[in-house]
């Protein structure tokens, strides 16, 4: 790099800074900057949606995996996310926005304290959290191996000039500046894709070798399936994606909770789901053909950045950087405002009752939530070779994890496990999560399928069943909750009451 790709990279940080200046006069109180206060419309809910469900590690990790596997990564990556997230947009999304307008919800854990109870409401905010931490770091750890590729710069510089980047516009200007951040990240990403699809294609002989460069490539990889990367692996990951695309995942339901009506969450929705089917085979493509043009690259996860630095003059070197970079900063930032959210809505109104009971928390309360988050993933970050590595973060601990988090929250909004109470609840967590550590350090010999695999199973079982066998009746609160998420504003429209929030 020289001085004309730092130079784009200032103007990339400028624009941020502009954005956030913009986004905090939109910023007068925490439904704002929790919730962009239930007016974002739906195509920035949509674009903010997609650029927040994946980071840096899509050129890193995953990088890693279509360099030495081929196609198999966008078969249980982002095709299965596209299929999700569609039937995401008739099931899920839409609820979420009707949550906020009749419980006045501005975290995706809030409703739980009504739909279950306080204590169960608790435990999958703790456990969220705690999670998330550790996902979030792996992703600081994936944009810090990025820089270093392209500037030398030390990891743990890298990963600390991002998240003061992160630091400045998450704090500052909110969920608007967040989703606003994520439209102008995009159109970067955007541009230095084709950037990049074209150089390669140059350098294959134009668009015939672009096309062909499957015919010089080993035939494994065009293999959809391939160890270890199973029918099973593919089939567990399209049921966790399904949960942590549609909500599981906090800062994901937030793009919907910020939706003003259920229709236009479900726009937004939609919107992700396309983008999620079309872009990454832009994404992939370059990373596809890299074996043919650099064979023998050492470490697989650094062959995009290796690419950019070779294939591209200086200027667009820059660009590609600001455009990895700005993956992560989508995610991370996005995903701090939503465990901000949980924290200051859900965790601290129980522990500290007196000064949050009221289920209230002023602006500087929230600010300060988010630098602590921050800085507690950036610490992670620098020590992520002590848990495996960005990939094993990402894959199996993120993975084997989210679906017993997740399938409380996601399937309490739905009518047709209205039965499954806190029992339930509280029981698919817990089988989830023993399941989880016994696969993955107690029995010897699972593959990576059955470690992602077996938790989510056993979790959607076990709360599937307690509904099933449930003897008590029903809470009329309960049921209330549940109508009121079946249709848009027309139950308070004619004049039924919205539920009311409890929170003890």
């Amino acid at each position: 790099m020289n001085g004309i790709d730092y130079v784009v990279m200032a103007l990339y940080a400028l624009m941020i800074v502009i954005i956030t200046l913009w986004a905090m006069r939109k910023v007068g109180s925490t439904k704002d900057f929790f919730a962009a206060g239930g007016n974002m419309p739906w195509w920035l809910s949509g674009i903010s949606h997609h650029m927040s469900g994946y980071s840096a590690a899509v050129f890193v990790a995953y990088a890693g995996v279509a360099y030495s596997y081929g196609i198999t990564i966008y078969f249980w990556w982002a095709l299965p996310i596209s299929i999700a997230v569609f039937l995401g947009s008739f099931i899920f999304a839409p609820r979420w926005a009707r949550l906020r307008i009749h419980m006045h919800i501005e975290s995706p854990m809030e409703y739980l304290a009504t739909r279950y109870n306080v204590p169960t409401q608790q435990l999958l905010a703790w456990s969220g959290v705690l999670l998330k931490t550790f996902d979030v770091g792996a992703k600081w750890a994936a944009i810090a191996i990025i820089i270093n590729v392209f500037t030398g710069l030390d990891t743990v510089y890298g990963i600390a000039i991002s998240g003061v980047l992160c630091l400045f516009y998450t704090v500052m200007g909110g969920l608007w500046a967040d989703a606003c951040n994520d439209f102008g990240q995009f159109v970067v990403q955007f541009i230095a894709a084709i950037v990049m699809v074209a150089a390669v294609a140059a350098h294959l002989g134009g668009l015939h070798g672009l096309l062909t460069v499957w015919d010089r490539l080993p035939p494994a990889h065009t293999q959809i399936i391939r160890e270890p990367y199973t029918l099973g692996f593919m089939l567990a990951y399209f049921v966790i994606y399904t949960l942590s695309y549609n909500g599981g995942t906090w800062n994901l339901a937030q793009r919907f909770i910020a939706s003003p009506r259920g229709r236009d969450a479900h726009k937004a929705a939609l919107l992700s789901a396309v983008l999620y089917l079309l872009w990454p085979l832009v994404l992939f493509y370059p990373m596809w053909a890299a074996p043919v043009l650099f064979p023998g690259i050492a470490d697989p996860s650094q062959s995009y950045s290796v690419m950019a630095m070779h294939l591209l003059p200086n200027g667009l070197i820059g660009l590609v950087l600001v455009a990895m970079f700005a993956h992560t900063l989508s995610m991370t930032s996005s995903d701090s405002n939503a465990i901000t959210a949980v924290v200051t809505r859900d965790i601290l109104p129980v522990l500290f009752p007196r000064r949050f009971g009221n289920g209230q928390s002023s602006l500087v309360v929230a600010r300060v939530t988010v630098v602590a988050f921050i800085v507690t993933t950036l610490l992670i970050a620098v020590n992520a070779g002590r848990f495996g590595g960005v990939l094993t973060l990402l894959i199996v601990w993120f993975g084997g994890l989210v679906g017993p988090i997740s399938i409380p929250m996601l399937l309490g909004l739905l009518p047709w496990f209205r039965k499954c109470g806190p029992l339930a609840a509280i029981g698919s967590w817990g089988v989830g999560i023993v399941a989880f550590f016994g696969v993955k350090f107690a029995i010897p010999g699972m593959s990576t399928t059955q470690i992602v695999a077996i938790p989510v199973i056993s979790s959607l079982i076990v709360y599937v069943l307690a509904g099933v066998f449930r003897r008590s009746p029903v809470s009329p609160q309960v049921d209330s909750l549940l109508a009121a998420l079946n249709q848009d504003q027309a139950a308070v429209s004619a004049g039924r009451p919205a539920v009311a929030l409890r929170k003890s």
